[in-house]
């Protein structure tokens, strides 16, 4: 394969996966760009997505670089920075909906799901933001910042749902909402989700769930959902972890009940009890089992079936925590949270870019190889610069002569660009008491 064919393979991937009339229609639908078009909004996309990748550029400074470099004119520090609005967050919220779409789609379970009208996957995490930051998303601990970010995916109709983000402390229950919706849907949750209550609600609703069962939760079994023969160990009245290390069976299967509060009623919260079913499925090279909490029948799905049903949903897991430990969020600098947003999904964007073209990468290479995620990782990154370079020139831009970008970016710094030092002074100031 020619050089010149396979470069073009990688651009033709990456405008397929946003071709530049969407991005410029989506643009003016949303109205992040005036009529005159000034702003190239397709080169604006890119130098956020490749400008996050490239690590140093992580800066609002160094997006507009990126964005100068790549275009056909330079925008100023000021005319750059008013365009990072709350409706270029949306954009590219908006954005990010597509690209999970198209890239982040979990992988077919081999179980039978077709009973369900769609297999849901809800998924949250916490994204440490810079401290400075600790008004607009206050953390759980004092002196931090912290975004949860929620998604809610169709794997079934491979469309997501929702996309928010909120502070940490931010409560689940108003970022997944239960109600007739999940009637014969079944919802495949991350720990963040754990809460009994919700368990109880998408039951009583006709919905299903499967949840990795949370750490410190030991409910008392009531029953065994199948005959053990010989010298097993009975379970019957007793808490789940209380009997684990004793036990080496490949599958656990059994009936729990546990105890929690429904919502206010008279100024007071009333204990219920629910049965659940928690299975078992023995991991023997850490000698240990994962455990999940459902209200699907034996008579329908065995414990294995569980486990690979559950695995539709780590595709999307793995996806943040890439997030978390590749892009750095902690070290944004600006205290503007609709800015935090749009990094947030700049982020996200750069990672499903990297995904995607990942999977080109795979496809064109032998079998045989494997490309391990921290390793491909490093790869996009070091090559971010070069990708869009050619991006550029690609999309038929022609960026003003290097001469003139070194001058122009080498200038006094504009009077109304936010800098650190600023940031920092007006940060460690004392805070006054209201």
């Amino acid at each position: 394969m020619h050089d010149k064919d396979s470069s073009t393979r990688i651009l033709r991937r990456l405008t397929t996966l946003f071709p530049s009339e969407f991005l410029e229609e989506h643009a003016e639908e949303l109205g992040v760009v005036e009529r005159d078009r000034k702003l190239q909004i397709p080169a604006f996309v890119w130098a956020f997505v490749f400008g996050f990748a490239a690590g140093e550029s992580r800066t609002l400074a160094g997006f507009r670089r990126c964005y100068n470099s790549t275009a056909d004119e330079t925008i100023s520090p000021s005319g750059f920075y008013q365009r990072l609005t709350p409706t270029l967050a949306k954009y590219f919220r908006d954005l990010v909906e597509t690209a999970l779409d198209e890239v982040a789609v979990p992988n077919a379970s081999d179980a039978d799901v077709d009973r369900f009208r769609d297999v849901m996957i809800a998924d949250g995490t916490v994204l440490r933001l810079h401290e400075f930051l600790s008004d607009q998303f206050e953390a759980r601990h004092e002196e931090q910042a912290g975004a949860k970010l929620h998604l809610l995916h169709n794997a079934t109709e491979q469309t997501i749902e929702r996309l928010d983000t909120a502070n940490e402390k931010t409560h689940d229950s108003t970022l997944f909402k239960t109600g007739p919706w999940l009637e014969n849907r079944l919802v495949l949750f991350d720990l963040a989700y754990f809460k009994y209550r919700r368990f109880a609600l998408i039951d009583e609703n006709d919905g299903y769930f499967v949840s990795r069962l949370k750490q410190n939760a030991n409910p008392v079994i009531t029953a065994e959902l199948r005959e053990w023969r010989g010298r097993a160990i009975p379970l019957e009245g007793k808490q789940l972890r209380d009997v684990l290390d004793d036990l080496d069976r490949k599958y656990i299967d059994v009936e729990v009940e546990v105890e929690f509060k429904r919502g206010p009623y008279n100024g007071t919260r009333s204990l219920d009890t629910k049965q659940f079913r928690v299975v078992g499925v023995r991991d023997e090279d850490a000698d240990d089992y994962h455990l999940y909490m459902t209200n699907l029948a034996r008579e329908e799905f065995f414990p294995a079936d569980l486990a690979e049903i559950y695995r539709c949903r780590w595709e999307v897991e793995l996806l943040f925590r890439e997030l978390k430990t590749q892009y750095e969020l902690d070290e944004f600098d600006t205290s503007d949270e609709h800015v935090v947003r749009i990094l947030l999904y700049a982020a996200l964007l750069s990672l499903l870019v990297s995904r995607d073209l990942l999977d080109l990468v795979t496809e064109q290479a032998d079998d045989e190889l494997v490309f391990p995620t921290e390793r491909w990782a490093a790869t996009f990154r070091s090559h971010a610069q070069l990708i869009l370079h050619e991006l550029g020139e690609y999309l038929g831009y022609s960026p003003p002569p290097l001469l003139e970008r070194l001058i122009e970016d080498a200038q006094k710094i504009h009077k109304q660009r936010p800098i650190l030092q600023e940031t920092l002074a007006t940060a460690t100031q004392p805070r006054c008491e209201a």
